[in-house]
């Protein structure tokens, strides 16, 4: 992980957003709270000068990017799609497309194979890369750059081959490439692949060939979410998790029946999306006590100029999956029926379809669950900001 030296001539707030499928939505009530509660001294332009987005947070992250001139319009066109989404939107779910990639599946297991023919994924995203098309005008970003709107925007995506975190970054050109154990820092010109690639999750989505290898969901061995927001320049920091916060350990219950496979797919997702950043956030902590503990002249002598990162975390008061729950049924049935096959529509099947349910009073509710919550930590917040202000 890296540190800011203590005598930084700039301090920059970053913007966090981690994966999570549909459960996005969440992180985009949290910013329309931000940008109601941030005065109006702050200007149009975005208040995050580093932003950085892993699987569907790197979707929302580009957006704010897009738009760093005017962070409140990018947060209002972010909520209006989100407001409106449906599932077709973002994969294929008539019945013929579905039918058509379970036999393609069918036919490989059956046949041991289908060499070069081989399927790569449950569903067809490309409805996803047509609204993106639409939405997204990937220039903008550079142009956000060179306006002093905004520092960096990184995208990070996990590779096949290699088993790296890649984090895919365009930024003022002092930001230097960074390779730490399995997590890398790549200057590029960020388009809808980088997107895609982030997003594709295992699976489900199909991989994204950039430069030498394929790449998949971001989320995939991220074990330092956080780390790339400090290696492009910021040095404090707000994450919108999409996990309900719980501080008390989950009680163990005992069970007779062996878990369904929507319950095994569904702690998968859990341990891809939300473990690192929980990780992550605890090893900061930890740095940072330490170095509270340390006398300035110590570290000064040592040549250790490092200073703790403040970072604000929001995540869901809610228990998003009982959310979900409540609105499965909205998802098209072609995609109830593959995923009643197997168990999603059980007890404990709402975690996998949290992360598939693309329809918009699901997308709405979290929105207004971000809202709220972000509404609560209104004064977090403005001493996020005023710390900012304070070190400049």
């Amino acid at each position: 992980m890296k540190w800011l030296q203590k005598n930084s001539p700039e301090s920059r707030v970053g913007l966090v957003l981690p994966g999570g499928g549909a459960r996005g939505a969440y992180q985009v009530g949290v910013l329309k709270a931000v940008a109601r509660v941030l005065p109006k001294s702050y200007g149009t332009s975005s208040p995050f000068s580093v932003i950085t987005g892993t699987s569907a947070g790197s979707i929302n992250a580009t957006a704010l990017a897009i738009h760093a001139d005017h962070f409140r319009q990018g947060v209002m066109r972010l909520s209006h799609v989100w407001k409106n989404f449906e599932a077709e939107q973002v994969f294929r779910t008539d019945t013929a497309g579905i039918f058509k990639t379970g036999a393609h599946w069918l036919a490989a297991m059956m046949l041991g194979g289908l060499g070069k023919y081989n399927p790569h994924s449950l569903l067809d995203r490309e409805p996803l890369v047509g609204l993106l098309s639409q939405y997204f005008d990937y220039s903008k970003i550079q142009q956000a750059i060179d306006d002093g709107h905004l520092h960096a925007l990184g995208i990070t995506a996990s590779g096949y081959s290699s088993g790296q975190s890649v984090t895919f970054y365009q930024g003022a050109d002092s930001i230097e490439p960074w390779s730490r154990e399995r997590r890398v820092g790549c200057p590029t010109e960020l388009n809808i692949s980088h997107l895609m690639a982030s997003s594709a999750i295992p699976l489900l989505f199909s991989a994204i060939k950039l430069h030498r290898e394929y790449f998949g969901d971001g989320s995939m061995r991220q074990t330092a979410p956080l780390s790339s927001a400090l290696h492009l320049g910021a040095d404090r920091i707000l994450v919108v998790g999409v996990q309900e916060s719980k501080p008390v350990k989950p009680e163990r219950v005992q069970t007779h029946n062996y878990p369904p496979m929507a319950d095994i797919l569904g702690h998968v997702m859990n341990s891809i999306f939300l473990d690192g950043l929980d990780s992550d956030l605890e090893r900061i902590e930890r740095i940072n006590k330490t170095i509270s503990l340390i006398p300035t002249r110590k570290l000064e002598r040592g040549g250790v100029m490092l200073r703790p990162v403040e970072v604000l975390c929001i995540s869901p008061s809610r228990d998003i999956d009982e959310i979900a729950a409540r609105y499965s049924h909205l998802l098209p049935r072609s995609l109830r029926f593959l995923l009643r096959g197997v168990g999603a529509y059980g007890k404990h099947g709402s975690t996998l379809v949290s992360y598939l349910l693309f329809e918009k009073a699901f997308c709405r509710e979290l929105i207004s669950l971000g809202y709220k919550d972000a509404m609560h930590s209104k004064d977090d917040i403005l001493d996020l900001f005023n710390s900012e202000k304070k070190a400049k």
